[in-house]
């Protein structure tokens, strides 16, 4: 299959392909989408098949009004409704029940709940409204990898597999949507994003973090709760907010290999790197190193001689929450620690 690039005056034909049951990517303002019919459980299944992504997984269904939403959840409770006038269009997921049989399995793993977005991004919205169905969108990468933030990340990882890609440039935001659980008497966060629990508690009141660990046979509620993602090809382990970095660079000097370094420009700029250093910026703070995070990890993924990563972490406060939540998971959970001599 010749996946081809779809320009911004060429929808009408991405929108053709999702109505023909095939896989288009496409822009939001967090990361690139794989799409595809939500109602065609074929197309759903091929989601899967293409991403080699496990089938208990639920996906996101995207939305472009509210309307959508109302064909299939079972209500859209007061604190939902006030949520979506403040929030969407936008980076917030909103987990609701739904009318029994009105999704297939295949998006919703087995469970009675959906996940349903309404991306800040109008190429994708007139994707939805042209092709006249929710699509369902989980990033579009290769399983287990940085979700991709341009149309190349995902050609990268997906040329051949899917019909198309719409491309819009990079994303904004760089990591994917917050995701809140509404199915429930509390509501809880179940994937932090850039919405933060702050401005949605400014909104409905007190709300849960959500840290319980997915057993092997339970289904997620949401992506990114069970399995290993954002993981590039080498090691990588963050290096804590305290760390001297004079002494991390130290470490790479005597390495018999590079290493990839990401961090700040701040930092960057204060030391003298080895030439064992790799160096990749993640920009001046918090919100840059989040639109940053998923590039750079791809960066050093092609960089073949780096064998080793090390990345700044940040305060898991606001939108570091979101950054850190990406950041452990793509470093499963290790972190550098100084040898000490």
């Amino acid at each position: 299959m010749e996946t081809k690039i779809f320009k911004l005056n060429e929808i009408d034909q991405a929108a053709q392909a999702i109505k023909n049951g095939q896989l288009v990517a496409f822009p939001t303002e967090t990361v690139y989408g794989l799409g595809a019919d939500a109602t065609n459980e074929d197309a759903v299944k091929n989601v899967y098949l293409a991403k080699g992504r496990p089938s208990d997984n639920p996906l996101i269904v995207h939305v472009a009004s509210i309307e959508m939403v109302e064909r299939y959840a079972a209500e859209i409770p007061d604190n939902a409704r006030q949520l979506m006038k403040q929030f969407w269009p936008g980076s917030l997921t909103i987990i609701l029940k739904i009318k029994p049989g009105s999704l297939s399995k295949t998006v919703t793993g087995g469970l009675e709940t959906v996940a349903f977005r309404f991306p800040d991004c109008q190429p994708t919205l007139d994707l939805i409204l042209k092709a006249g169905v929710p699509i369902v969108g989980p990033s579009a990468n290769t399983s287990g990898k940085p979700s991709p933030t341009t149309a190349q990340h995902v050609y990268h990882d997906l040329n051949g597999k899917i019909a198309g890609i719409l491309d819009n440039g990079p994303t904004r935001v760089g990591v994917e949507s917050t995701v809140l659980d509404l199915s429930t008497s509390q509501p809880a966060i179940l994937r932090p994003g850039a919405v933060t629990k702050a401005q949605i508690e400014s909104v409905i009141g007190s709300i849960d973090l959500d840290r319980h660990h997915v057993g092997k046979n339970e289904t997620p509620k949401a992506p990114g709760m069970k399995y290993r993602h954002y993981a590039p090809g080498v090691p990588v382990a963050i290096v804590d907010p305290q760390t001297d970095w004079q002494m991390v660079d130290k470490w790479i000097a005597d390495q018999p290999f590079k290493v990839g370094v990401m961090a700040e420009k701040q930092i960057l700029d204060q030391i003298a790197w080895s030439d064992n250093a790799v160096i990749y910026s993640l920009g001046e703070d918090v919100s840059d190193a989040s639109s940053h995070l998923f590039a750079g990890l791809r960066f050093f993924d092609d960089q073949k001689d780096v064998a080793s990563i090390l990345v700044q972490g940040l305060d898991a406060t606001g939108l570091g929450a979101a950054y850190m939540n990406r950041l452990n998971k793509s470093a499963g959970g290790k972190h550098f620690e100084v040898p000490v001599k």
